[in-house]
């Protein structure tokens, strides 16, 4: 990975962290400032932005954290799965957080449940993103072996040589 690809993500990843930030504050500040006028559960909908933004932070913090492994040339190890497993998690926190917006929105869309549908359809979708980061996982294992298993035979020939 180039240093400017580096450094393009990383400045994308610390805007992003700084939005998400930044939102969390207003979502706060109104919670306590702001009155609901009755018209949409707010109170509801604004906690629920501040724990899908946290669980977008604690992904963010764990692709910059990988992005410095794979600089370092030590992503292929044991310590990445920790960074991959909290990317996961977060992932399908962010879709429980996504089902609970729908499940909050769902009343006001009696009329018309197709927007609850589709809306449950994004949830799946979320979850499906998931699920490719746990196949991605199951790769890095399967790298994470390779990349044992040739040390161990450098090992081995090293000591024949």
């Amino acid at each position: 990975m180039g240093k400017l690809t580096v450094r393009a993500l990383r400045a994308v990843l610390a805007v992003v962290f700084a939005g998400t930030v930044l939102v969390q504050a207003l979502m706060v500040w109104a919670l306590a400032t702001d009155p609901e006028d009755g018209s949409l559960p707010l109170t509801p909908l604004r906690l629920i932005t501040i724990v899908g933004l946290m669980s977008a932070q604690v992904a963010l913090v764990c692709v910059w954290r990988l992005v410095a492994m794979v600089r370092r040339g030590t992503v292929f190890s044991h310590a990445a799965f920790r960074y991959v497993d909290g990317v996961i998690g977060a992932i399908v926190a962010a879709s429980l957080v996504w089902f609970a917006v729908t499940a909050v929105n769902a009343p006001g869309q009696r009329e018309d449940p197709g927007v609850t549908v589709i809306m449950g359809g994004i949830g799946l979708a979320i979850l499906g993103v998931a699920l490719v980061v746990l196949l991605l996982r199951m790769l890095l294992t399967q790298a994470v072996a390779r990349d044992v298993e040739a040390a161990r035979m450098q090992a081995e020939l090293d000591e024949v040589i």
